[in-house]
């Protein structure tokens, strides 16, 4: 760093620690320091804030100044236009140069490759000229009081309280101003919200009027309901959608007129619905289908003679080079001869064809002849090799480390649409070492897999199956697989085989796997002190170092997810996910002769594992949401696992997407109290595997600026075992004591959310730590003693992407 930027830096820190919002305003100017909204009771307050164009600049509490417009100002104290337009207008002249150059004689390599990084180069400076510097995007400017803008928040407010029922409703604004600080308050008067009375159809069609009769308990427009706008837009979509699933092609929403009639003494409304004639004739027209074409276009002109011509299921196929499946294609297409044209049959007939990536595209035209429809399906093979290179930085425990990514992807291998995928990562992290030597230790992890994708079921069902299971996207996953990992502590192996059916819903929101077959063939090469350690706790009766034996462990397992408005998709609705996943081990020994597996001496497990994951984001403004998680976890061994699960089927607590104030694998079980340090500090450097598993995590997030998101979040929970341990005492679950055993971690995270990454660092702190005796377990007043609390209380956890 040379002497400019350490001058850059110093002066940074001065303008974050002591700048003044209000200093360097000029005369008239006023800072909103404050916005109130007043006088809202039955519409929705936070719809009538979200229209306020002008809220305060996030400031530091008790003192007037703000992160956020400290590196604005900043920003704006060392950027330099002039320079920029300059050396704009420099390259401007080169790129102007290159284009005659082009249109007298063509470019040559060189010439074309500068032209392409002076378009670049020239885009740069024009988003640096219109946002601004690093620290200008990133920070935000002071807010300064403008009455016009004000003006039109309150005109806004009243347009939303009209629209949703407050036809009387009347707004009007404060604002108050001192010391160069204005005070805006915002004064709703909503009066009687006005009640649907009535809501009825007038049509001259009787065909769409009865179709509409017959499906009125769908209607957005209710009766004895708070009139609302949006509910007359979403009523004019439901009537549309409805319409085009019963043949009516060419009907749209441009037809349908409201009258609102309102009754200003009783604050009623009678809402009437008319569809309107066509402009050409006296009804709407009614569509049905005629054959079905369905062609694939060569890749290019060259192969436009190697097509070929079928007809299947009334489908006429015109396919390139016949290398397709007409059987699997014509179960992705839900439209059939004499059918009534229907939109939702359109519309997934073109995502399913799409499921099966084979296309580059999926287009549907229709020519239409009298009443008739002929759909024409357009589509274009997708490329037959796929290969993907990804470095990246991943976390799964402590601390992030790099890894590298290959896959390959084979595009209908057999011709009957399969496709056939090998996937190589290979990865570096840090981990605490399970035996509790203390520091950081490299992890490295090596998994590679090749698999064949079938798009149907692979069992013997009927003829029929294909077309009646088209609609769920069904999916057969073979796979066989090798894991590779070495820890400070053990050297892991497995391979591995997996058949899998897949499916979903047709509104996605929901989505099962289930696994008939998995089945791992395991070998572990174990360090002297975890062979010691294990070793040692076998005398004393955990029997933990039987996981590491040399195994065979097979399952068959289901998973259900229930996806609710699309979670994960961070919108301003509400959203939510819950998984329920169940696993029976051991039950997959017969496909494999016992004797095979005694023969070479392998271990072998039974048992029973179940896990349910609920999670929900809720909105609270456009800055600031609120989102928890729930997961329950419990696996049971029973029969000849001898009371010992394989290890990977563990369930462990802590770390930075568990309980994040201890350590990743660290927590519990129940009030087992690991040993003590000199200073009486407890040793969490141990992992802590458990049969049982519960966690609760809350979180709120809120927008800090530019691309930095803070959030404060409590964290609860912990791990137990089924049975009495005798190396753990207190690790067992029982009713009577186990909801004091719930412990409880809080803290502060920091994300910088780039859209493609999310970068997070959690400080969590211990608040109740069940290895306590009891009555000593709140410990959190001891963080506020002392710097960071006692040695163990602060875990800084780092990670990739959100918690959960």
């Amino acid at each position: 760093m040379n002497k400019a930027k350490y001058i850059n830096f110093l002066f940074l820190l001065i303008f974050i620690s002591g700048c003044s919002l209000t200093k360097g305003l000029k005369e008239g100017q006023y800072l909103v320091y404050d916005v109130n909204l007043s006088g809202v009771k039955r519409s929705d307050k936070s719809s009538l804030q979200n229209l306020i164009r002008q809220n305060p600049n996030t400031r530091i509490p008790l003192i007037n100044t703000s992160v956020g417009v400290s590196l604005y100002r900043f920003g704006e104290w060392t950027f330099d236009s002039t320079k920029h337009l300059n050396r704009k207008a420099n390259l401007e002249e080169e790129r102007r140069n290159l284009i005659e150059i082009d249109e007298e004689n063509k470019l040559d390599r060189n010439q074309i490759k500068r032209l392409n990084k002076l378009n670049t180069n020239i885009a740069a400076i024009e988003k640096k000229l219109e946002f601004g510097n690093f620290y200008m995007r990133t920070g935000n400017p002071r807010v300064i009081y403008d009455s016009a803008i004000t003006a039109e928040s309150s005109k806004q407010m009243e347009f939303y309280l009209f629209n949703n029922g407050f036809f009387d409703a009347e707004t009007d604004y404060e604002v108050t101003k001192s010391k160069k600080k204005a005070k805006i308050t915002y004064y709703i008067i909503e009066n009687e919200p006005y009640i649907i009375d009535t809501f009825y159809t007038r049509s001259d069609d009787d065909d769409i009027y009865d179709l509409l009769l017959k499906n009125n308990a769908n209607t957005n427009i209710k009766s004895s309901r708070i009139y609302e706008q949006s509910n007359i837009s979403k009523e004019r979509q439901r009537v549309e959608d409805l319409l085009k699933e019963n043949g009516y092609y060419t009907f749209s929403r441009s037809y349908i007129e409201y009258n609102i009639y309102k009754d200003t003494v009783e604050k009623t409304v009678n809402v009437e619905q008319v569809i309107r004639k066509p402009v050409y004739a006296d009804n709407h027209q009614v569509y049905t289908l005629d054959s079905i074409y369905f062609s694939i276009d060569p890749p290019s002109n060259e192969f436009i003679d190697s097509g070929s011509k079928h007809i299947y299921q009334d489908i006429n196929f015109e396919v390139y080079e016949d290398k397709y499946s007409e059987k699997i294609i014509s179960s992705r297409i839900f439209m059939s001869k004499g059918d009534l044209y229907n939109r939702t049959d359109v519309i997934e007939t073109q995502r399913q064809l799409a499921n099966l990536d084979l296309f580059r595209f999926v287009n549907i035209a229709f020519d239409t002849i009298g009443n008739i429809l002929r759909p024409r399906i357009y589509t274009q093979p997708n490329q037959k090799y796929q290969i993907t290179n990804q470095v990246g930085a991943s976390i799964t425990e402590q601390v992030p480390g790099p890894f590298f990514s290959h896959s390959l992807r084979n595009r209908n291998l057999f011709r009957g649409s399969e496709i056939f995928e090998f996937f190589f990562r290979a990865g570096l992290e840090g981990v605490v070492s399970a035996t509790g030597e203390g520091g950081v230790f490299r992890s490295r992890e090596l998994n590679t897999s090749a698999s064949i994708i079938f798009p149907q079921f692979l069992l013997p069902l009927s003829i029929n199956s294909l077309e009646r299971f088209g609609r769920y996207n069904p999916r057969t996953r073979t796979l066989i697989g090798y894991n590779y990992v070495n820890r400070p502590e053990y050297i892991r192996e497995s391979v591995n085989g997996v058949i899998s059916y897949n499916w979903n819903t047709r509104n996605l929101k929901q989505q099962y796997t289930l696994n008939v077959l998995d089945a791992n063939f395991i070998r572990s090469s174990l360090s002297d002190e975890f062979r010691i350690l294990l070793e040692g706790l076998q005398d004393q009766g955990n029997n933990l170092i039987n996981s590491f034996l040399p195994s065979y462990v097979s399952s068959i397992s289901g998973q259900v997810i229930f996806n609710f408005n699309q979670y994960g998709a961070f919108q301003r609705n509400r959203a939510s996910l819950f998984r329920l996943f169940l696993e029976s081990g051991g039950t997959t020994l017969n496909f494999v002769n016992t004797d095979f597996v005694e023969a070479r001496s392998l271990a072998y497990f039974q048992f029973l594992k179940f896990q349910a994951d609920f999670r929900r984001y809720v909105p609270i403004t456009r800055q600031q949401t609120f989102a928890y998680r729930l997961n329950l976890g419990m696996a049971k061994p029973y029969g000849v696992s001898n009371g010992i699960l394989p290890y990977e089927k563990y369930f462990f607590a802590g770390g930075s997407t568990g309980i994040r104030a201890w350590q990743p694998r660290r927590l519990g079980p129940g009030s087992f109290t690991p040993n003590t340090f000199e200073d009486g500090s407890f040793d969490y450097r141990f992992e802590q595997p458990g049969d049982i598993l519960f966690e609760g995590m809350f979180e709120f997030r809120s927008k800090i600026y530019g691309y930095f998101d803070g959030a404060f979040f409590i964290d609860l929970g912990n791990s137990w075992t089924f049975n009495e341990d005798p190396t753990r005492p207190g690790a067992n679950f029982e009713f009577n004591r186990f909801y004091k055993e719930i412990a409880v971690g809080t803290g502060l995270g920091l994300r910088m959310d780039f859209d493609f990454l999310v970068l997070r660092l959690d400080m969590g702190v211990k608040a109740v730590d069940p290895a306590r005796p009891l009555g000593e377990r709140f410990i959190l007043g001891n963080f506020f003693k002392s710097f960071l609390g006692d040695r163990g209380q602060t875990v800084f956890n780092i990670g990739i992407g959100y918690p959960f």
